[in-house]
């Protein structure tokens, strides 16, 4: 859903600014995601926006077609050490603060913590890092596995039951965005578990939401703003076309966390 509403935003922007624009889907799949660049770059695109699939592994790719001239925009996920014109994302670490600042009051400051996480992909690291960084000031809470969701909600209840049979006395669980937050809620609902383990999330999409206000074990979301991340990132390209200078990082701001309670 999060990325619909980008992609969304991009298209109604791109009209306004004249520009057409290609939607490819990599489907989490990193091979397939440098396939398509490549050919998009043969084709002679006019500039390039990356949501990478692997932050580390798309670089060599990009820093290609900036080699060639095609200018490279990353929208909500970075790429490491690619040479990227700008990139345009929500301030992960402040987000990942954030849940955790919640988490650790829902805890009263005490307990064990699974994050269901997708460690190739650069915004969920800074997400990753705001929490426990947030979690810090807690030494009561522990943060006792970490279990690979890779963003998607089947492969993230997988995950969770996974933890959930590893972590007998598991308190919490922090997934690293909404598809990963509902999957392991799935889990906890099948395993008969979801009055004594709460979740928090990441991204605020309609369905989480809704969970969210039905009082489910899904207590809290850091809520992120696809809608702005493209409709922003498509005026940057316009910017950098017109020959304004644009900044290497563009930040949407995020609010404070959607919780049951109203915050």
């Amino acid at each position: 859903q999060f990325y619909r509403d980008l992609v969304a935003a991009m298209e109604a922007e791109a009209q306004k600014q004249g520009f057409a624009l290609r939607i490819q889907y990599a489907e989490f799949q990193s091979p397939k995601q440098i396939n398509q660049i490549e050919i998009l770059v043969q084709q002679g695109v006019d500039a390039l926006i990356v949501a990478p699939c692997d932050s580390a592994g798309i670089a060599p790719t990009i820093n290609d077609a900036a080699s060639k001239g095609i200018p490279v925009f990353t929208a909500d996920i970075a790429a490491h050490n690619a040479n990227v014109t700008s990139h345009i994302a929500s301030d992960n670490v402040l987000g990942g603060k954030l849940i955790g600042e919640y988490l650790a009051k829902a805890l009263n400051g005490k307990g064990n913590v699974a994050i269901i996480d997708n460690a190739e992909v650069a915004s969920v690291q800074e997400r990753v890092a705001g929490f426990e960084e947030a979690l810090k000031a807690f030494p009561e809470i522990k943060i006792v596995q970490k279990a690979p969701g890779y963003g998607r909600r089947d492969k993230a209840m997988r995950a969770a039951q996974d933890v959930i049979q590893a972590q007998s006395n598991l308190n919490a669980i922090f997934g690293i965005n909404d598809d990963s937050a509902l999957g392991a809620l799935a889990a906890l609902e099948s395993a008969g578990l979801q009055d004594k383990i709460i979740i928090v999330g990441y991204d605020g999409t309609p369905e989480a939401r809704d969970t969210i206000r039905a009082g489910k074990a899904l207590k809290a979301d850091t809520v992120q703003h696809p809608e702005e991340i493209g409709k922003i990132t498509i005026q940057t390209i316009a910017d950098h076309f017109a020959g304004k200078p644009v900044p290497k990082v563009v930040p949407v701001g995020l609010p404070g966390p959607m919780s049951s309670s109203g915050g």
